[in-house]
């Protein structure tokens, strides 16, 4: 068989498995609760958090741990991490949510025999898993779109400043900011995909690994996407989700081919 053929061949699978997994993840709740969170997280949070700001009734100095700007919502320019609720509560908050959705999603495939009969019938193992990451990176982007629409609306709702300058940012830093952001969160899909393909069932097992995982990288998204980013920081969070991508990619490849799928 030709090399043409074998491409050929190799893109026809992955086509249709990618229309499977799409027509699956639309008629599945758990994306729609997913996006539905991602909106309204924002918007709880900015508002919520307006009403517990204001001057200290014995100094008289402002609360200093309290959302003041919009952009706060999206990240910090400082590169770093603030062990505040500006620095907790923003849109790094969405990565847990994306962890738990793959796990769900995937697990779904194992508990309903789904996977079981896929592979029986047609599918490889590798057309399933590079499905699956760009199937639910699709929907991570979804995500971070509508948690950046909610903290608009929150913001103005709130009445915060939506001041570039004084955020230490610009449009351009917003854009790369936001690019990064969604490009990380291809990370925390292939982590959670691996996970998921350990677990298989066991859907609270590879939530809980995914969620301890995502703890220990959650320190280093403000480093690599701070709300003044630049092409570079989008280029490393490109090379780092493709890099975790193919290599984790090929793990869960190798997950599914050496172990059983019940």
């Amino acid at each position: 068989m030709s090399a043409n053929t074998k491409n050929g061949d190799f893109g026809k699978r992955l086509k249709t498995m990618l229309k499977v997994d799409f027509r699956r993840m639309f008629l599945s709740p758990a994306v729609y609760i997913m996006l539905g969170v991602s909106l309204a997280l924002p918007i709880l949070i900015l508002v919520m958090t307006s009403f517990m700001g204001g001057a200290d009734p014995e100094t008289g100095e402002q609360s200093a741990s309290m959302f003041t700007s919009v952009w706060q919502a999206i990240g910090s320019a400082g590169g770093g991490m603030k062990m505040d609720i500006t620095g907790m509560c923003n849109i790094n908050l969405l990565y847990f949510l994306v962890a738990i959705f793959v796990c769900v999603f995937v697990g779904e495939d194992f508990r309903s025999g789904y996977v079981k009969n896929l592979f029986a019938v047609r599918s490889k193992k590798l057309d399933y898993v590079l499905s699956k990451t760009i199937v639910l990176f699709t929907a991570a982007v979804g995500m971070f779109l509508l948690f950046f629409v909610g903290a608009m609306i929150g913001g103005g709702i709130a009445g915060l400043s939506f001041d570039l300058a004084a955020a230490g940012t610009s449009v351009g830093g917003i854009i790369a900011c936001m690019l990064g952001k969604t490009f990380v969160s291809l990370v925390f899909v292939a982590i959670a995909l691996t996970l998921a393909c350990v677990g298989k069932q066991k859907v609270w097992l590879s939530v809980l690994c995914s969620l301890g995982a995502g703890m220990l990288l959650f320190m280093m998204i403000p480093i690599v996407a701070p709300l003044n980013a630049g092409i570079l920081n989008v280029v490393m969070c490109i090379a780092g989700g493709a890099l975790f991508a193919v290599g984790l990619g090929a793990v869960s490849n190798l997950v599914l081919n050496k172990t059983s799928l019940v």
